[in-house]
């Protein structure tokens, strides 16, 4: 989830030493030994680096021609000093996206939705009351961000029913409120530009277009069939009891990290909400990017088009719920496709590398989209990962 931390550092203060942490404090869960692998030391000293840099936990699988390694750094709850195992659950923020999309397009296959009607013809009216641009757009404009429709989580006014209520569970109409009325960001269909109201909308066209909650068909569909057992989708699900690391923040950028797991940015209404572990998230990507057994190989084509031009700026492209990550490596062959996560106290990668036959997943429970001193660290974490993986 695209987080921008503009206001909160002065008003954090009045707030957080008040507020009580909505997750269980951690305890040490169960993960099976892990197998020789000859980059393995490598991979466990690259995150044994970066925790002793500050990171709290990290959380890092490979998948390679050898195997599957998987390793972890730092700790899942700092107040208990709880290390961090693969086997903890983290909210992993936007790669919720990701499973959503998959969602809509297995619907699609089975013909409740189809992706080129408009969104008007699935929600009302009064849904759409004052969302600029929501009454011209399609489906999938929606899923490939390319409808301008505003994006909630740049509101000032949404990061502060959040502070005025962390934990509070928020609806899709909740939140829906601080988007209406305002301007779109382009003209509809003219370019991409990322906004978790896309997804926020595409669960609302799941809900009516098959009279079932999204969230129920997201397990009966995607979570059971690959038997995730240790995945979420918070506040539909109840979170478990004592396995779920804690999320941390740095919220006054003064080099001392909050627990902030009770902060809730919109959990549960299709663009964030999902809790898992790099386990589930490796069944998850070898079935929709590796084997292709998730989606029909149309749909999977569809989900993998990248048909507008890059950002200025931008690292990657998006695509239908995906994104082509990793395409300024030093060799063109070392893209990959999956996506990003990012939270306030927690942040997670999902991406398999075609050309490589390579899939990386990596969890930390550390927010870094907003701005802070640590935010570097992840970024150059991930890049230290990736070019031993390319080695």
């Amino acid at each position: 989830m695209k987080l921008r931390l503009m206001i909160w550092a002065g008003i954090l203060l009045l707030s957080s030493c008040a507020r009580k942490n909505s997750i269980t404090p951690t305890e040490v869960c169960t993960v099976a030994p892990v197998s020789a692998h000859s980059k393995g030391a490598a991979f466990q000293e690259i995150i044994g680096e970066y925790t002793q840099k500050g990171l709290p936990g990290i959380a890092l699988l490979v998948k390679d021609a050898e195997g599957t390694w998987y390793g972890a750094s730092g700790k899942a709850d700092i107040a208990k000093g709880i290390p961090m195992l693969p086997c903890h659950v983290n909210k992993v923020a936007s790669l919720t996206k990701i499973f959503m999309v998959a969602l809509t397009f297995k619907l699609a296959e089975e013909g409740k939705i189809d992706l080129d009607k408009k969104v008007s013809e699935y929600l009302s009216a009064k849904d759409l009351k004052d969302i600029t641009n929501a009454d011209q757009v399609t489906v999938r404009q929606l899923m490939k961000h390319t409808t301008g429709i505003f994006d909630v989580i740049t509101d000032n006014s949404f990061y502060l029913s959040v502070l005025n209520d962390p934990p509070a569970f928020r609806d899709q109409y909740d939140i829906l409120k601080f988007v209406r009325g305002k301007a779109a960001a382009f003209l509809a269909g003219t370019q991409e530009g990322y906004s978790n109201t896309n997804t926020l909308l595409l669960s609302m066209v799941i809900d009516k277009a098959t009279g079932q909650p999204h969230a129920r068909l997201l397990k009966e569909k995607i979570i059971n069939p690959l038997g995730l057992n240790n995945s979420y989708y918070y506040y539909h699900d109840a979170l478990p009891d004592h396995s779920v690391a804690q999320g941390y923040y740095d919220l006054f950028n003064n080099g001392t990290i909050a627990n902030v797991s009770s902060y809730n940015t919109g959990s549960g209404n299709g663009y964030t909400g999902l809790y898992t572990n790099v386990f589930d998230l490796l069944k998850f990507s070898e079935a929709l990017l590796e084997y292709k057994t998730l989606v029909s190989q149309n749909s999977l084509d569809q989900m993998l088009t990248f048909d507008m031009p890059l950002e200025e700026g931008a690292d990657r492209l998006l695509g239908a719920g995906t994104m082509k990550d990793f395409i300024n490596r030093p060799h063109t062959d070392e893209y990959a496709y999956g996506h990003r996560g990012r939270d306030l106290g927690y942040s997670a990668d999902m991406f398999y590398f075609p050309e490589k036959g390579q899939t990386l997943v990596l969890i930390v429970n550390y927010g870094t989209d907003g701005e802070s001193a640590l935010r570097p660290a992840f970024y150059k974490l991930r890049k230290a990962i990736v070019d031993k993986m390319m080695e």
